[in-house]
């Protein structure tokens, strides 16, 4: 049974409502199929018009870009507190990129980690760990290692949960969905994550592959996950759109 319902809907002109309808199938198959499965949530997908969007529901809206979502981009939830993920279609557009990726990573990564507060702690040594952001598509969101689903729509791969494992070893653990990860906390070409070295006092880095690490910048892209992790809660702001 679907652990939670989300509403997809279309403020964009990059795409027609149609066109953004039409993917909402199979975003329901990998997220049902593929995704609850390994992670165990589940979600009910809906596209509705954006003047009939539920408070009760976690929204998932597709934008134009990041300059005209500047507005909203401050938006970390929706009028009712609840998740509420942005694709950029314009911006996927202008970079040649498929805007149904996007969607599928800020689809799962929302049902992965919905409070943006969730992590994994790898503790080698009695005095020394890091805490693993629980990001579950930055890792491996280079397109590259994207699939299809009901043959035509390109998808995000994932991790499973085994890559966060230090421990597994291909023999015995599957690390994402594409089978393209062969060892724990492995970075492919182009992914990332935000690491904490709690013993370091740098706060959140972000790790790249070839284990480069790099310092956060001291206010991230707005609206973005990076910066709802390290914003306390009280300086979230909803979004005053009306439904």
């Amino acid at each position: 049974m679907p652990n939670f319902r989300i509403e997809v809907t279309n403020e964009s002109r990059t795409l027609t409502d149609a066109e953004v309808e039409a993917v909402v199938p199979a975003l329901q198959i990998q997220v049902s199929r593929d995704f609850a499965p390994v992670w165990g949530v589940d979600a009910e997908l809906s596209y509705v018009a954006p003047k009939a969007l539920s408070p009760q529901a976690w929204w998932l809206v597709v934008l134009d870009n990041s300059d005209q979502a500047g507005a909203l981009g401050y938006h970390d939830v929706t009028s009712n507190f609840l998740p509420l993920g942005k694709v950029f279609a314009g911006t996927d557009k202008q970079y040649g990129q498929q805007w149904t990726v996007t969607a599928s990573h800020e689809l799962i990564e929302m049902l992965g980690d919905p409070e943006i507060n969730r992590v994994v702690f790898d503790q080698p040594t009695a005095t020394t760990g890091k805490l693993y952001a629980l990001e579950l598509c930055d890792t491996c969101e280079a397109e590259t290692y994207a699939y299809k689903v009901d043959g035509t729509t390109l998808v995000s791969d994932f991790v499973h949960p085994a890559w966060f494992q230090p421990t597994r070893t291909a023999a015995d653990a599957q690390f994402d969905h594409g089978g393209h990860i062969k060892s724990p906390l492995e970075l492919l070409p182009g992914g990332y994550i935000g690491v904490f070295d709690v013993a370091a006092g740098t706060g959140w880095t972000q790790m790249t592959a070839g284990d480069i690490t790099a310092a956060y910048a001291i206010r991230p892209h707005v609206g973005s996950r990076r910066e709802r992790r390290r914003t306390p809660r009280d300086q979230w702001l909803p979004s005053d759109r009306t439904t």
